[in-house]
């Protein structure tokens, strides 16, 4: 059982996280946000991969004037992220979004000031996002780079900025394109603060190994109970990174949302092409989005004592194969009939 860090209650929109509430996939948007159905679009595929929150840029005026059209036409809570400019910041907010991502040392004092009294006013969250590609000058100094001490010395002094201006409304984020730092640096401030956290490895890469670093950082902050929402950074279809981001959850068992298949590497016992069967199973299941998981093994070795921890399973004998359901052996078939016997019984099921 990972025993999770108690953390504030912060709402979004629709949704809360910190406390006991799960934790939650968020993505970001790669269209141009004021080309709003395009947006949208984009938006509806991601809800229907499961996204929970949804993060877009907002790099001028035209695409913070188009957030309340968008906002109107989703399901899930909106977040405008912005940088440098307060104007767009606070047409974000009257436009109704339900959260922005900043990082304060972007603002001077002034700017920062009225950002955080509207959202007080209209009684939104803030998450302070601290990256190590775009850190303050002042804390960076004459160093090359930037540490996970310098990530929290950055953290600790924008939250203490806006609590001074009477707002606790937060969400925090700490991020690097590398996982040891970005470990140590939410090991650190989960110390200092309980604030929820949002992670992610910034920046990770294509889709492999995006997908290797965000698992091991991800994965090992969450089983240390640290993080409340998590965002997967690929440079690929955000729809890949809401899957992954399931996927990382699901094998923690933090939150389970449909299909489970577990499946053999493959040996010279396999009496099944398990990699062909599996990737088929994989296409015909990937609208399920109640649990369910699925075993197809290559031969009885291992084949048995999975299929009995499955709800369906597949495994190869001597010129045939087994169906399984609900853990028990129900029919016998030939090899050339697999995919439709599987099928009929997968349909069956629900």
């Amino acid at each position: 059982m990972i025993k999770r860090r108690k953390t504030k209650i912060i709402k979004i929109g629709n949704q809360k996280i910190g406390g006991n509430f799960p934790i939650l996939v968020q993505s970001m948007t790669n269209t141009k946000t004021w080309d709003v159905n395009v947006t949208v679009g984009q938006i509806k595929e991601l809800e229907k991969a499961g996204c929970e929150i949804i993060r877009v840029g907002v790099p001028d005026l035209k695409s913070a004037k188009a957030l309340g059209k968008i906002k109107k036409r989703i399901k899930i809570p909106l977040v405008a992220d912005i940088h440098f400019s307060a104007d767009l910041a606070c047409e974000a907010i009257n436009q109704g979004v339900d959260k922005i991502r900043i990082n304060p040392g972007n603002f001077p004092k002034s700017e920062l000031t009225k950002i955080v009294k509207l959202c007080k006013e209209k009684k939104i969250p803030i998450r302070i996002g601290i990256n190590s590609g775009s850190f303050e000058k002042d804390i960076l100094g004459r160093h090359k780079s930037v540490t996970a001490e310098m990530m929290v010395k950055s953290a600790l002094k924008n939250i203490e900025l806006i609590e001074k201006l009477g707002f606790n409304n937060l969400v925090i984020s700490l991020k690097a394109p590398d996982v040891l730092r970005t470990i140590r640096a939410y090991e650190m401030l989960s110390e200092k603060v309980d604030y929820p956290l949002h992670l992610g490895i910034t920046e990770a890469g294509r889709e492999l190994p995006g997908t290797v670093k965000s698992a091991i950082g991800i994965g090992y902050l969450l089983l240390k109970g640290i993080g409340d929402t998590i965002r997967v950074s690929l440079s690929e279809n955000p729809i890949r990174e809401v899957k992954v981001g399931w996927e990382i959850l699901k094998s923690l068992d933090l939150r389970e949302r449909g299909v489970k298949i577990v499946s053999c590497p493959t040996c010279a016992r396999s009496e099944i092409d398990v990699i062909k069967i599996a990737r088929e199973i994989e296409k015909e299941t990937r609208d399920i989005k109640k649990p369910l998981k699925i075993a197809v093994m290559g031969c009885i070795v291992n084949g048995l004592g999975e299929a009995k921890e499955a709800d369906l399973g597949l495994i190869g004998i001597k010129n045939a194969a087994l169906i399984t359901k609900d853990r028990k052996i129900i029919k016998r078939i030939k090899k050339k009939d697999i995919l439709k016997e599987f099928k009929r019984e997968l349909k069956n099921y629900y």
